[in-house]
C-alpha cells in the first residue's frame, strides 16, 4: 500500500471556553483528541506521519503541539502561531525556531471581522519575516476572502504559501463561482500550494455523496496540478461529517486515475517538500 503523509490535522484537550468554535452541533468532537487516538487510525490507513496544525492562537498551543511532536516521531512537523502584528514578532520567531519541528505559521484569518485582515500593514510586515526563518504560511480563509489572497501572496514571491481546505467553497450549495475564478488567480502564483482537506465539513454533514466534491476537486487539480496539491485529513474536525475512512476514500478514489508517481506526490512527497519534513 502507498505510504502517506497527512498534511493537516489537529490535537486538543477540549476546553468549552477556549474552543467556542466547536459548537453544540459538533458534539462528535467536543472532547480531547491526542496522538493515542490518531495512531491506530494512521496504522489502518498506511499514514506514516503528519503535520499538526494550530487550532488556538496562543503560545500555549505552540508548546502543546511541539511537546507532542518531541515525544512522537511520526508527528513530523507543526504549524504554530505567532502574533504577526506584534512589534517583537522577530523575537517570537527566534524563540520558536529553536524547535526543529516547527515548519510553518498560521493565523485564523477566516474568523477575523475585517475580511481583508491579511492586507493590514502590520500583518504584512510580520509575514515578511517568515522567509528568513524558512517557515511556510498556511492560508485559512473562506471564499469571500479569496479576492484579497492573490494581492497578499503577490507581495512575497519567495514565501511558501498553502491554502487550507481548498478555501472552504460552498459545497453544501453546489456553488462554484466566484470561488473558482478567485482560486484561478491565486493558483497563478507558483509559490502557492493547496491542501485537499476539510471538504466534508463544507458539504451537507448528514447526506453528502462523493459526487458532491467532484467539481471542486476538478477545479483544484486543473489549477494546481499534482505538483502543488497535498492530502490532509483535517482530523478530528472531519468527524462531524465523516469517518477518517470515508473522508480518505473520497480523495483516494478521485486521484486513482493518476499515475503512481503523481499520487505519491499528492499523498506524500509534496507535504515533505513543502514543509521540509
Amino acid at each position: 500500500m502507498q505510504k502517506k503523509i497527512d498534511s493537516h490535522q489537529h490535537f486538543w484537550n477540549f476546553d468549552p471556553q477556549r474552543d467556542a468554535w466547536i459548537t453544540e452541533d459538533m458534539a462528535a468532537i467536543r472532547r480531547d483528541f491526542g496522538p493515542e487516538d490518531l495512531r491506530p487510525i494512521y496504522d489502518a490507513h498506511d499514514v506514516e506521519g503528519c503535520v499538526a496544525v494550530q487550532a488556538d492562537q496562543s503560545q500555549a498551543e505552540n508548546e502543546f503541539l511541539l511537546g507532542l511532536a518531541e515525544r512522537h516521531d511520526w508527528i513530523k512537523g507543526v504549524v504554530g502561531w505567532v502574533d504577526l502584528q506584534a512589534e517583537d514578532v522577530v523575537q517570537q520567531l527566534e524563540r520558536l525556531s529553536i524547535h526543529r519541528k516547527l515548519k510553518g505559521i498560521r493565523h485564523i484569518l477566516q474568523g477575523e471581522k475585517q475580511r481583508d485582515f491579511m492586507l493590514r500593514p502590520a500583518f504584512l510586515r510580520g509575514i515578511g519575516h517568515l522567509e528568513k526563518f524558512d517557515l511556510a504560511y498556511d492560508i485559512l480563509i473562506y471564499p469571500d476572502q479569496l479576492r484579497y489572497a492573490a494581492d497578499f501572496v503577490a507581495r512575497f514571491p519567495n514565501q511558501r504559501f498553502v491554502v487550507d481546505h481548498i478555501a472552504k467553497p460552498y459545497i453544501r450549495d453546489g456553488k462554484l463561482d466566484p470561488w473558482r475564478e478567485d482560486m484561478q488567480r491565486l493558483a497563478s502564483y507558483a509559490n502557492v500550494w493547496c491542501k485537499v482537506s476539510g471538504m466534508v465539513t463544507e458539504a451537507n454533514w448528514s447526506s453528502w455523496k462523493k459526487s458532491d466534491f467532484t467539481p471542486y476537486l476538478d477545479t483544484v487539480t486543473s489549477l494546481f496540478g499534482p505538483e502543488r496539491l497535498m492530502y490532509g485529513s483535517d482530523w478530528p474536525v472531519c468527524l462531524v461529517a465523516a469517518t477518517y475512512s470515508e473522508m480518505m476514500e473520497i480523495v483516494v478514489d478521485y486521484f486513482s486515475a493518476l499515475s503512481a508517481s503523481e499520487q505519491d506526490r499528492i499523498f506524500r512527497t509534496n507535504a515533505i517538500e513543502f514543509y521540509k519534513l
